[in-house]
């Protein structure tokens, strides 16, 4: 029976996954996660796991970064990977490294119904899709319609200038632009960037203080989460503004998107976030932003919008490839 080895690489956290292939499916065998940042490196993890053990015929990760030639840097982690280096260290017979989004946009064929929210019902067609995940870092994938099957492709996207739409959004890209310099949807669509709204609004002192206790919560845990949960118990006005202003700009990007690669397949939400605060994207806020395209608002209110809440998405995706890579001989 031929192994396959499957890893979702990520700034936080890195999954890792053997898999036996029966026939057409594939059997999990092991699979472990790991903090990214206590280990210096992919092949330092890839030492640890149990499933090294076993004969590899071929593996597929799904990493961070954008993936250009055989060496890969990381965005958001300070790892190098070498993929001839890991191949010949681990005896994999087939090895492909590609973008994590690319391996969620893989994951989304294999995903049942349950695994996704919908946010927004649309017309069903047959067209592009995309993919837009905000988590540590924001990340965009294309998954192109040939006639007959979805072909995924990476984009950079996350990393595009933040174009405001409004006064207070004027504001908050100069308070960023005065401490980083360039801007990037990424410095806002992820947890660093809504914790960065919250401190924006905090600054301004027009719409309120921060109490001790939440000044407090914030020293003790991960500031974003403490946002966002804070504005689900409407305990914090501030919580509660930046998180509408995430929610929204979030759903100005993913209508962008969905302009730019004509996605009339759909719109998914991938990442740590969308699920996490799932309740506040079917308020209203998010899909009225994405549809408020001018005289393209119609047409985007045609779009489905879902929001991907399976976890494992991109190690199955990541999975499914190195699956092709023994069936097509790749």
């Amino acid at each position: 029976m031929k192994r396959i080895l499957a890893g979702d690489v990520g700034a936080t956290k890195t999954r890792l996954a053997l898999f036996a292939v029966s026939g057409k499916r594939l059997l999990l065998e092991e699979e472990k996660i790991y903090r990214s940042e206590r280990h210096r490196g992919l092949e330092n993890i890839l030492q640890d796991f149990p499933g090294k053990r076993e004969k590899i015929d071929a593996a597929c990760f799904g990493i961070a970064a954008p993936v250009i030639g055989k060496t890969i840097r990381f965005t958001n982690l300070p790892w190098v990977i070498d993929a001839r280096s890991l191949q010949r260290k681990f005896s994999i017979k087939k090895l492909g490294i590609i973008n994590d989004l690319v391996a969620n946009a893989y994951g989304i064929a294999v995903l049942r119904g349950n695994d996704f929210k919908v946010l927004n019902p649309g017309k069903i067609r047959k067209g592009n899709a995309a993919l837009l995940s905000a988590g540590t870092g924001l990340g965009e994938a294309i998954l192109f319609w040939d006639g007959k099957r979805y072909i995924p492709s990476p984009s950079e996207g996350g990393h595009v200038e933040f174009a405001p739409r409004n006064k207070l959004e004027t504001k908050l890209l100069q308070y960023l632009t005065d401490r980083s310099g360039h801007v990037s949807c990424e410095r806002i669509l992820s947890g660093e960037g809504l914790f960065q709204i919250y401190q924006f609004l905090k600054s301004s002192k027009r719409f309120g203080r921060e109490p001790a206790w939440l000044r407090e919560r914030m020293r003790e845990e991960n500031p974003a989460a403490v946002v966002s949960r804070e504005a689900r118990l409407q305990k914090s006005r501030l919580c509660m503004m930046a998180l509408d202003i995430f929610t929204s700009i979030y759903g100005a990007a993913a209508g962008n998107l969905a302009l730019h690669v004509m996605a009339i397949g759909g719109v998914y939400l991938g990442g740590g976030i969308a699920p996490k605060i799932f309740w506040k994207l079917k308020d209203g806020t998010f899909m009225k932003a994405f549809k408020d395209k001018g005289r393209y608002s119609d047409f985007m209110a045609q779009i489905p919008v879902r929001v991907i809440m399976n976890e494992r998405t991109a190690l199955l995706g990541a999975a499914s490839r190195a699956k092709e890579y023994l069936e097509k001989n790749i």
